[in-house]
């Protein structure tokens, strides 16, 4: 799915940001995109220690422009343009680490650079790393909403990869049942995603 394409940061988020004092849409803000940036920076191949500045360094950009930014949905999303920055903060860092005086502790380093397909901008991966971070924030706010053991069916049939005989052995359920459980968080996450990007939207 193309980056213009995908769920926007709701408008009013956009709004609320722009007052220096509203710290909880910041930490909505961050709860969301920090670990997109971070996880992105990671797939194009930052150490952990320089995703994380990255990260910071593209948060301090969008504190620092968000002020300036003119909310308009025909001009590409939101994401689109968090996307671009992020994606130009890791092009000068890995361009600087390329250029520096290179030391046997490098070589790695330069053998990933060279991998790198130039043609690609990276949008598939962000669409993954956005979408996995969706997902994540989903399952947080549902869990709660179900037993035990109908979540730890669904955990290890949908994302453990547990058949359901197994999981029926491990958690005293009947596979009828580890297959009802499933279908009914799965369900739950699916309209909890669904309402995610439908606020987005707005």
């Amino acid at each position: 799915m193309p980056v213009d394409d995908s769920p926007l940061t709701r408008a009013s988020l956009l709004v609320q940001l722009r007052d220096g004092t509203n710290h909880g849409a910041w930490q909505e803000f961050m709860r969301l995109y920090g670990p997109v940036v971070y996880g992105f920076a990671r797939k194009r191949g930052l150490q952990d220690a320089d995703a994380a500045d990255l990260m910071q360094d593209v948060m301090r950009s969008v504190s620092t422009a968000i002020g300036r930014l003119e909310y308009d949905r025909s001009q590409g999303t939101f994401r689109g343009w968090l996307f671009t920055i992020t994606r130009n903060r890791i092009f000068n860092f890995l361009t600087a680490r390329r250029n520096r005086p290179q030391g046997s502790g490098d070589t790695s380093m330069n053998q990933l650079l060279d991998a790198q397909p130039a043609s690609s901008d990276g949008a598939d991966v962000w669409e993954v790393e956005y979408q996995r971070r969706l997902a994540a924030l989903a399952m947080e706010r549902v869990k709660k909403e179900f037993q035990q053991n109908t979540w730890q069916a669904f955990w290890l049939t949908a994302v453990e990869g547990v058949s359901a005989a197994d999981a029926s052995s491990r958690i005293g359920m009947s596979t009828g049942a580890i297959y009802v459980a499933k279908s009914r968080v799965l369900a739950r996450l699916k309209e909890e995603v669904e309402s995610m990007q439908r606020q987005e939207e707005a």
